[in-house]
């Protein structure tokens, strides 16, 4: 089992007097698909909004490879790694897949853009997650499929030399192919070392590609499992709180009975 990449060690985070993280653990390792769920309202996105650097925790520690780290802005998380594909994909319709893939990060030469290299890397980037889907990199973003958007977001993330990538939802709204396409990428991506977080709704898709789950409910996280050793009717007891770790807890009706037969 590779070391942590990611450890999560109580953290806490409130808007006024709402406590909406109440003291997290979470472990993230490399080459590992990690699945965060849990109802809306949980504190998934405060989770990752955190650990982008966008929404600092309150308290806490945040360890990276095992040392402490204070991931007080976006700038601060980039340098260390760690990227999130957010749901809106933040591309830009008018632009190829070149130009998206470096936007923000052009490459230069002679005070201008060099096409050339930033085609080039973009390509290469692609081939290594064995995307073949694209006819060209020279494609506009307006021209590509739901599916192919979510791979370029992704691949703009592996360009970018990341360590951890965040996957907020990243098959909602995608047909039953192209979840398949966006899924095999998920898995590629983890399998060349990078650790992946995938927050998602849909168990269907967490248990084809997690390797483990971890589990929000309220803002504590009751459960973090491999996938391989639970059940979705398991996570469905974490996530509708009826359940914890090792714990079943007794029905309404038990518990007014005293739990006699």
């Amino acid at each position: 089992m590779p070391d942590p990449i990611i450890e999560l060690v109580g953290v806490k985070k409130s808007f006024g007097p709402v406590s909406v993280l109440k003291g997290v653990d979470l472990t993230v390792r490399p080459g590992k698909v990690t699945a965060l769920v849990g109802d809306n309202g949980a504190g998934k996105s405060t989770l990752i909004k955190g650990l982008a650097g966008v929404q600092p925790y309150d308290a806490g520690q945040v360890l990276i490879d095992g040392e402490h780290r204070d991931l007080h802005n976006p700038r601060v998380a980039a340098a260390l790694g760690i990227e999130v594909v957010y749901q809106d994909l933040a591309l830009c319709d008018n632009l190829d897949i070149v130009q998206n893939m470096f936007l923000g990060r052009e490459e230069m030469s002679t005070g201008t853009f060099d096409e050339g290299v930033m085609e080039k890397e973009a390509s290469d980037t692609l081939r290594s997650l064995s995307v073949r889907t694209m006819k060209s990199v020279r494609q506009k973003v307006s021209s590509l499929s739901g599916g192919q958007r979510q791979t370029v977001a992704i691949a703009r993330a592996a360009l970018k030399k990341a360590r951890v990538v965040i996957l907020d939802e990243p098959t909602a709204a995608l047909g039953v192919a192209q979840t398949e396409q966006v899924l095999n990428l998920v898995r590629r991506l983890a399998d060349s070392g990078v650790a992946v977080i995938l927050i998602s709704h849909n168990l269907v898709d967490v248990f084809e590609v997690a390797d483990d789950i971890a589990v929000l409910y309220l803002g504590q996280m009751v459960a973090q499992l491999p996938a391989a050793e639970t059940t979705r009717d398991d996570v469905v007891g974490y996530i509708t709180g009826t359940k914890t770790q090792g714990v079943e807890l007794l029905e309404t009706a038990d518990i007014k009975t005293g739990g006699a037969e």
